[in-house]
Formats: structure tokens, C-alpha cells, sequence
């Protein structure tokens, strides 16, 4: 059985120490199939740094994600996802964790997520190494690469012939599914050309 989670987090900055998440999104997908989706916002744990910057790339204000739930909360609601899909005690039993340059920023992000919330069992969940759809991508477009002006999510799905809605870019929802159409197209599980993706 093939278990899939792709997933994307918006930060208060760059440090996975010093930063916290505020919005976790993503897809459960076994065997080719969505089983479901979910987009949670988490209020920054105490003391955390915020980049005004992060901030205004993601589009939210500092206001509003104090007004989020608690950091507690969002990661219970996280965990009771994971364990409706996998028996954390099986060491055969994980997710492969998926998404678009993940293994360098969100993926110690996430780490971090579950030992700031006293949880040890990161690597109960998921294999060792990310399927970065990045990675996947430059292998497949690597007789494109130097037409290209660069190598962001975006760019990488309107060259696919994905339609894409910029203005909804950097929202962690819509940039999942962004990655999982780029994702289908490069392993060839696309149905159709010419898709646009939308968010839910």
C-alpha cells in the first residue's frame, strides 16, 4: 500500500527553531486516492520570532494568527489525522512525505512541530527521506531548465500546462494542490491536460 502526505506550511520565518508554523496543509492519498484534505491555522508558540516579511508573503498580518487556535490544538488536530491512517507502533506502516523543496525547510519545520509538542514519534509516522516533488521535477524538465527564469512551484506547474491562480500562491492549501498536480504529471497520473487546480 502506497500512503502519501503531501503537505505545506506557512512560517513566521526561516529558523524551525526560533520560527513557528501558523497554517499546515494537506493531502491524505493512498493508492491514488485523496482520502482527505485539511487546512490548520496554529497560533505561534510564546517567544517565537515573526518576520514581518513572512508575514506579508503569505498575506496574513500579525493580528490575525495570534487569533488562531493554540499550538497544542492544532498539532492534536494534525496527530488525530495521521493515526487514522497509520499504526505508529508498525514499523511498516508510513507515510511517504511529500511536497514541493521540502527537505531543507518544511520537513525540520515539522520535526520541530512534533518535539515542541512533546512528541517523539516524527519518524514513527514517516520514512526517512521526503519525496521532494522539486527533485522530481528537475529531472524531468532538465532539458528546460535553462529556458526557464527559475525553478519556483508556480513556474514549474504553468510550464507542465498546469493553470495556476498567482494571486492564491503562498497560501499552504492551494500550494499543495499545486504540488500534487505537478506531482501526477512528472509520474504520469494525470488525467488530462489543461487541468486547473483549484483549492479543497
Amino acid at each position: 500500500m502506497q500512503k502519501l502526505f503531501f503537505f505545506d506550511l506557512e512560517t513566521t520565518g526561516l529558523d524551525p527553531i526560533k520560527c513557528a508554523i501558523h497554517q499546515i496543509a494537506g493531502k491524505v492519498i493512498i493508492d491514488g486516492e485523496v482520502k482527505e484534505g485539511f487546512n490548520i491555522h496554529c497560533r505561534p508558540f510564546a517567544g517565537a520570532l515573526v518576520d514581518d516579511y513572512a508575514l506579508e508573503v503569505a498575506d496574513v498580518t500579525k493580528e490575525q494568527i495570534m487569533g488562531y487556535q493554540p499550538m497544542e490544538d492544532a498539532f492534536s488536530q494534525l496527530l488525530q489525522i495521521l493515526d487514522r491512517y497509520v499504526e505508529k507502533y508498525d514499523r511498516t506502516d508510513k507515510f511517504f512525505i511529500a511536497g514541493y523543496n521540502i527537505a531543507a525547510f518544511d520537513v525540520p519545520f515539522l520535526r520541530k512541530f512534533f518535539t515542541r509538542n512533546g512528541n517523539n514519534y516524527f519518524g514513527s509516522y514517516f520514512w526517512s527521506v521526503p519525496l521532494d516533488v522539486i527533485i522530481l521535477a528537475e529531472a524531468k524538465l532538465m532539458n528546460d531548465r535553462s529556458s526557464m527564469d527559475n525553478f519556483r512551484q508556480g513556474t514549474v506547474a504553468q510550464h507542465l500546462g498546469i493553470d495556476i491562480q498567482e494571486d492564491k500562491l503562498h497560501d499552504a492549501l492551494y500550494d499543495v494542490d499545486v504540488c500534487y498536480e505537478i506531482y501526477k504529471r512528472i509520474t504520469g497520473q494525470a488525467k488530462r491536460n489543461g487541468e486547473t487546480c483549484q483549492q479543497g
